[in-house]
């Protein structure tokens, strides 16, 4: 056999190996890829599930701050009557001693 034939038919079995090497591996990447697209999937999900929470929760807390800035205005209203009623009371007080 001539050198050129031989050193062909090596880069030939050399490249059959690499062909069966790629072919061996492809299943494994498939299922990779399977998980892969798997794992996204469940983010995604996850996400959207979050961000409706989040909504949620976001509302509730806009809900919480208005009722909370209402009970304070009610509360300052009434510190103001129970201070009148207080100072009336004490000013009738002086001047029923007088």
């Amino acid at each position: 056999m001539s050198p050129e034939l031989e050193a062909a038919i090596r880069r030939l079995n050399a490249a059959v190996a690499q062909l069966e090497s790629a072919a061996a591996a492809r299943p494994a990447l498939a299922t990779s890829r399977g998980d892969l697209e798997t794992e996204l999937q469940l983010m995604q999900d996850d996400r959207a599930r979050l961000s409706v929470e989040l909504e949620g929760a976001t509302v509730r807390l806009n809900e919480v701050e208005a009722a909370s800035e209402h009970v304070g205005r009610r509360l300052q209203a009434a510190i103001g009557h129970v201070s009148e009623v207080l100072a009336r009371a004490g000013a009738s007080g002086e001047a029923a001693q007088s």
